[in-house]
Order: structure tokens, then sequence, then C-alpha cells
């Protein structure tokens, strides 16, 4: 059994800030659940470019409100508190939180994460070991 507490992961090596976002790794590579689960807060008025070339991810948005633009289609898909979103076709996209507040996500990613992960000049997150 595990229990994680978000009090404990706040001002770890687990709390990572990329500028726009800020994730705070919950589950990790290290747990060998087969996923992670991060909690991440991303900033009001910020647009964030993703592209998840080697994970899936499933975003629930707990609080805020934004949108996510996939750039394939150039589609708006509004996302507010109670709105689950998957990248299920390692979708690239632009995520954005609205001037009003931050978004809070529950974010878990398959493979699972190592917890050191920062986007790349692409908005991709490397395979770490």
């Amino acid at each position: 059994m595990k229990v994680v507490k978000l009090e404990d992961i706040l001002g770890t090596e687990n709390d990572v800030d990329g500028g726009t976002w800020v994730s705070r790794r919950l589950i990790n590579k290290k747990d060998n659940m087969g996923y992670s689960v991060n909690d991440t807060i991303i900033k009001a008025g910020t647009e964030t470019h993703i592209w998840y070339q080697n994970h899936l991810e499933a975003v629930y948005c707990i609080e805020g409100e934004g949108e996510v633009v996939t750039l394939k289609d150039n589609k708006v898909w509004p996302i507010k508190a109670g709105t689950l979103y998957a990248l299920d076709e390692h979708d690239e996209h632009l995520l954005r939180a609205y001037e009003g507040g931050d978004m809070r996500m529950v974010c878990v990613f398959n493979p699972p994460l190592t917890g050191k992960e920062v986007h790349d000049e692409n908005g991709v997150y490397p395979v770490m070991e």
C-alpha cells in the first residue's frame, strides 16, 4: 500500500515547474504501477505546446477553465472542472488556461513518467529510464 500526500510533494524534486505549469508527481515509474499520476496546475493566461509522442495521457480537470486545441485539425475543445480529455492518438496540441484563474488537472501517463521530465522544444517528454 502506498499513500501520498500532496503536502509531502511540494518543494521536492517531484514538484516540477515548467514555466506555464507546475506538476506535482504523485505516482512515478519507480512505484511500479504501470502508469504515473500528476497533480498539475496550468497557470492562468498561459498557452503550452504539448506533443506526447512517447506517452498517452488522460487529463481530468478539477478546477478552472481553458481549452485544448488539437493541431491536426485546429479543433477547439473547451475544458472546465468535471471534464476529462484523453490524448489517445499522441495528439499534438495547445493547452490554454483562461485569464480568470489557474486550471488544476489530474494527469495519468502511460508509460509512467520518472518524475523528472520537462517538455523539450517540440513539447515532447522523452522516455527516461
